[in-house]
């Protein structure tokens, strides 16, 4: 059943669901909360979108020890993210922070714990975190966990459980468009709907545009698909999707390498420690590796 009330964060929380992360602080900014409670939640939203424009800095300064144990989980994230040294430090805050008598009412420990297993490629840790938690950010992310392991079949069953919840909520309308992705097909065109609809209605902003070219790229609209990635660099040129995406671009149009190079220097030097960037650097050490077996003694 859909919420009749009206959240007075919807704005600020709304910009961050579709990736409008300045949008999300000034709302953040200027937004009047009723309650302390509110004062928390509007916190933890405007925390994680400077951790999403990676100021992990902002955050380790001005959430101190005396915050509540909502920002403390955001702070966990940001320190995770900022600095690799500090991984394992993390990560045995976080184990202790499960494991201890966890406050039922804080919805944002189970969120980060996730995020960073997430990171970690420890999807079934993200999975049962998740899995004791209800909201509709966490359905959304435990439905991102199951299609990075090809689980569409408990991917789908999520879905339909948002739709139930609430069927117009942007989370319930992103995560139908990612599932559709997945599933590809005649599907794509919905998705690809869903992300303009939104961008029509809000603006545009690197997620909905990657969300986009994804759907071209799958369609094997490559031509398109530069486009919409070009729109995405403008307004952000480090953002790793929107690398990522150029760098599959200029490999099918048979771009010179060095375009393709320019976008995976790029993407070392801003995302050094992302996914695709470790398993690029596993595969190069393989090839190097290769090659010196192969090479005239």
């Amino acid at each position: 059943m859909a919420q009749t009330e009206i959240d007075e964060l919807f704005d600020v929380k709304n910009a961050f669901y579709l990736g409008l992360y300045q949008q999300c602080i000034n709302e953040a900014q200027k937004a009047k909360v009723s309650s302390q409670l509110k004062k928390t939640e509007r916190d933890v939203f405007m925390y994680r979108a400077y951790i999403a424009q990676r100021k992990y800095g902002v955050v380790l300064d001005e959430i101190k020890s005396s915050a509540s144990s909502e920002l403390q989980a955001v702070r966990l994230l940001a320190d995770y993210l900022s600095n690799p040294s500090r991984k394992d430090n993390v990560l045995k805050k976080v184990e202790e922070s499960l494991s201890g008598n966890v406050d039922i009412e804080n919805k944002t420990l189970p969120l980060m714990a996730a995020s960073i297993y997430y990171h970690e490629l420890n999807y079934d840790s993200a999975l049962r975190i998740l899995h004791s938690t209800e909201s509709l950010e966490a359905s959304a992310l435990t439905i991102q966990v199951l299609l990075t392991i090809n689980r569409v079949d408990l991917a789908r069953k999520e879905v339909k459980a948002m739709q139930e919840a609430d069927e117009d909520a942007t989370l319930t309308q992103l995560a139908q468009a990612w599932f559709n992705i997945s599933v590809g097909g005649e599907k794509l065109q919905d998705a690809y709907y869903i992300f303009q609809e939104m961008a029509d209605k809000n603006q545009s902003s690197s997620l909905l545009l990657n969300g986009q070219a994804a759907c071209y790229m799958a369609q094997g609209k490559w031509d398109e698909a530069e486009g919409v990635l070009q729109e995405a660099m403008d307004k952000d040129s480090n953002c790793a999707e929107t690398l990522i995406n150029m760098i599959l671009l200029s490999q099918h149009q048979g771009k010179a390498p060095e375009v393709t190079n320019r976008y995976i220097s790029q993407l070392k030097d801003s995302h050094n420690s992302h996914l695709f960037v470790r398993e690029l650097a596993i595969k190069e050490n393989d090839f190097d590796r290769l090659t010196m077996q192969y090479a005239p003694s």
